[in-house]
């Protein structure tokens, strides 16, 4: 959730830490702040609302020091304001501490610590900690780096943070525990910390990903030193970041999330190659490649996600269950693991994340590895968590997607599930050679015709300046167009903050027909297969209640051109294909409403894009 950069160097560290801060702002945040060490003197600086409003209480001269650290904080304890804002300060003034997570023990802490005479001025958990730190330091007579060690041995919950001390003006101090933390190591001895890679890949490529409980101290004069809580030495990994910076920047574009829609036909390429190979027929994922008897062997699989991950691997249900004849489970990563599920050793899960930091889907994770169940993940992000957790899985390689609200990662994470499924579908035979080679060279053909749907962006653009001002939206869909259809719904709301929902099309007539007047927009996915006769009766339903549809068709179609209010055609595909290009026009309308409707479309309000709090 909340965005973490520092910096200890040579060099004028504020514009290095406002940049860094700038490039967290994805993350989602309500408050931002920075920490600057200069000559002994620390100077904090914390405000509500957007790194630009920092920025001004600030002022145009900036903040000297060539150490320092910030923040852009999502409220958990407390609501968004200047007091709860990070860093915060310790009792005696002398550390300043900015954290991501939770600490859940962080009342009885409290308590304990107002018997010892701390005050507190704000609501967080994150005070409490630097208080306990503080505490620590003085009464025990020890550093900094040990103080944090001990307080941390009597913490419950997440955390990635990062510590000063006016005491120790050469050190930064790092910690992390189920919360992602990443260490840069530039070519002159200065380090930098951040919770991603985005601030970090403008200044060096060199970084150090902190396993759960580890310990970083960065010394102008040691350089890095880590250890974990025990007190044990470990020998930091180094490795080289695949992240380019002109990834990380709109390209001409007005907003992210319109670069990244239209990004996607390279995206899915991306997903594919190496992977996919039509000359030879064959399909190879070498990040599963060791573990794939166990997917072709399985007798059930667990696919865990939330949002729209959860979405991908709703698709990931019907690839699996129709080409591989697998049965398939989809559950919410945040319901999973608080209702005592049944999972063997037999079972195979798959662990859906864009961040690979999602923490819900971590703490499910770690019960289904409890029972014995064979992990395999899907993600986005190169060193993240989840990818390190898991036993086997493959990487989405749909570049950094900074839009809080996911599209090039939803079809990405399909990309993988459809190659997935292809590859046990063919090892198990349940695939014959030409059904194979049939979809194997219409899934190669996709990309292009992701090309062709975001060329009718204008057509799109045209019926979201009619639907703009609605106050609710249906989307229908049957079989695979199903999660389809929750995921156009879950965008319209995400970024324009329109009430919408998506049903499967025959169970509008359970319930939600009871909406469906002439104000209601019903956006249904008609495209042209095994269940087209069944969604045109839907259609005629709606109609005959006099609610407006937008359909999206086959190229061609003229059954339901002649029913719906408009059409938005779309290139004949196989079924198993259809959400790679259906979803395209789902995300193009709710841009463009969200757009008209003047809402911060990269930055929905309340959302972030790394959830790293359960």
């Amino acid at each position: 959730m909340c965005g973490i950069v520092a910096y200890l160097g040579d060099k004028d560290a504020y514009p290095i830490l406002i940049n860094g801060l700038r490039r967290l702002e994805y993350r989602g945040y309500d408050s931002s702040g920075v920490a600057m060490m200069d000559g002994g003197v620390l100077n904090i600086q914390k405000c509500q609302g957007k790194v630009s409003d920092l920025e001004a209480h600030v002022g145009s001269q900036g903040m000297k020091g060539t150490a320092g650290m910030g923040h852009t904080r999502w409220a958990t304890h407390g609501p968004p304001n200047d007091i709860n804002a990070h860093p915060h300060r310790s009792t005696s003034g002398d550390l300043a501490l900015i954290h991501n997570g939770i600490i859940e023990n962080y009342a009885a802490i409290k308590e304990e610590l107002m018997h010892r005479g701390h005050t507190f001025k704000s609501d967080t958990d994150t005070e409490v900690l630097v208080h306990l730190i503080d505490d620590i330091q003085r009464s025990e007579g020890v550093d900094i780096a040990e103080a944090v060690r001990l307080a941390l041995v009597s913490v419950v919950g997440a955390y990635a943070i990062v510590v000063m001390d006016r005491k120790e003006p050469d050190l930064l101090v790092a910690a992390r525990k189920s919360s992602p933390l990443v260490i840069g190591i530039g070519d002159h001895g200065d380090h930098f910390v951040a919770s991603d890679a985005t601030p970090i890949v403008e200044h060096t490529k060199n970084v150090v990903y902190l396993e759960d409980g580890e310990i970083a101290v960065m010394d102008r004069v040691n350089g890095l030193k880590v250890r974990n809580i025990k007190n044990q030495v470990k020998t930091p990994f180094i490795q080289e970041l695949e992240m380019h910076l002109e990834a990380l920047e709109k390209g001409g574009y007005d907003h992210f999330m319109l670069k990244e829609i239209h990004e996607q036909p390279r995206s899915i390429r991306d997903s594919m190659r190496g992977r996919l190979n039509v000359t030879k027929g064959e399909v190879v994922l070498g990040g599963i490649k060791d573990h794939e008897q166990k997917l072709v062997n399985a007798k059930r699989i667990l696919i865990l996600g939330c949002g729209t991950s959860w979405h991908a691997g709703l698709v990931g249900e019907y690839l699996f269950e129709e080409l591989a004849r697998i049965p398939v489970e989809v559950e919410y990563a945040s319901e999973f693991r608080y209702r005592n599920p049944i999972v063997g050793e037999d079972d195979v899960v798959i662990a859906i994340s864009q961040s690979g930091e999602t923490a819900d889907t971590m703490a499910a994770i770690e019960l289904a590895k409890s029972k014995g169940a064979t992990i395999f993940g899907i993600c986005n992000v190169v060193g993240s968590s989840i990818a390190r957790v898991t036993g086997a899985g493959s990487y989405t390689h749909a570049g950094p997607e900074i839009g809080v609200a996911s599209t090039k990662a939803f079809t990405a994470q399909v990309t993988v599930l459809t190659l997935m499924a292809l590859m046990i579908g063919q090892r198990k035979g349940t695939i014959n050679s030409s059904q194979f080679h049939r979809l194997i060279h219409e899934l190669d053909s996709i990309p292009d015709k992701v090309q062709q749907v975001l060329l009718k962006e204008p057509q799109i653009q045209y019926i979201a300046d009619i639907y703009k001002d609605a106050g609710n939206a249906l989307y229908l869909g049957r079989g695979y167009s199903f999660p389809v259809a929750l995921e156009g719904a879950l965008k319209l709301k995400e970024i324009s903050y329109i009430h919408a929902e998506g049903y499967p099309a025959a169970e509008m007539k359970h319930g939600p027909i009871a909406l469906i007047d002439e104000a209601m927009p019903v956006f249904v996915i008609a495209t042209k297969g095994a269940s087209y006769e069944k969604v045109v009766s839907n259609i005629q339903e709606v109609k005959a209640r006099k609610g407006k549809i937008i359909a999206i068709v086959t190229e061609g179609d003229q059954v339901v051109k002649g029913m719906a209010d408009h059409v938005i055609e779309i290139p004949d595909t196989l079924d198993p294909f259809v959400p790679l290009l259906s979803v395209v026009p789902l995300q193009l309308i709710s841009y463009h409403i969200a757009v008209m409707r003047g809402c911060n479309v990269d930055q929905p309000r309340n959302l972030a894009k790394s959830v790293t709090v359960e």
